[in-house]
């Protein structure tokens, strides 16, 4: 055998052996009323920028009251309904739900951005669910109109308490602590 053969030639790149696990990316999907719906895509720019200034907002006025979450968490109703909201408010008194590293029970309250492959869902199927098991106030924040519809349970059903712009400061019906000036929620440049 020649030097060549034995030697690896140094003008050649080094081979990696790829490890799979290392590159899984898992599955994202919910589950409502027995249903799949898988996510489709990653959130955008605006959707990551709105989580990201809602979670700074409850942190700064609830940190000590209560829990603040992100997705993806999975939020266990029932067997059936397992969703993940972009915002899970657990107050002190309800941190019991939390238990093996998920959320089993209802939030205090929870709040969806809308995008184009969710905000549908968002709007209908996942208000009814989050009416029917009973989670008090519920927010829906559209990035393209810059608007938060607030959502409070009375009386057993949702009634809308108001549609705020980012004009507006939205104060919680439900948690004392939560007053959210929404001019700091929407992003202000055009990386939408």
């Amino acid at each position: 055998m020649s030097s060549i053969s034995r030697h690896k030639r140094s003008d050649q790149p080094e081979k990696i052996k790829e490890r799979q696990e290392v590159y899984d990316i898992p599955e994202r999907f919910e589950i409502i009323g027995g249903i799949r719906y898988d996510f489709l895509s990653s959130p955008k720019y605006a959707h990551q920028k709105i989580l990201t200034n809602f979670h700074l907002a409850f942190h700064d006025g609830c940190a000590k009251e209560g829990e603040t979450l992100l997705a993806p968490l999975d939020v266990h109703f029932d067997e059936e309904n397992i969703v993940q909201p972009d915002v899970i408010y657990i107050s002190a008194e309800n941190l019991g739900i939390i238990r093996d590293g998920y959320v089993f029970g209802v939030p205090d309250l929870l709040v969806e951005i809308l995008s184009e492959s969710t905000g549908k869902r968002d709007k209908t199927i996942k208000k009814d669910l989050y009416e029917r098991f009973g989670v008090p106030e519920y927010w829906l924040a559209d990035p393209v109109y810059r608007t938060v519809d607030q959502f409070v349970l009375e009386e057993g059903g949702y009634r809308l308490a108001a549609t705020l712009t980012e004009e507006d400061r939205l104060v919680s019906r439900t948690i004392p602590c939560l007053s959210v000036d929404l001019g700091g929620i929407f992003p202000e440049d055009s990386r939408q």
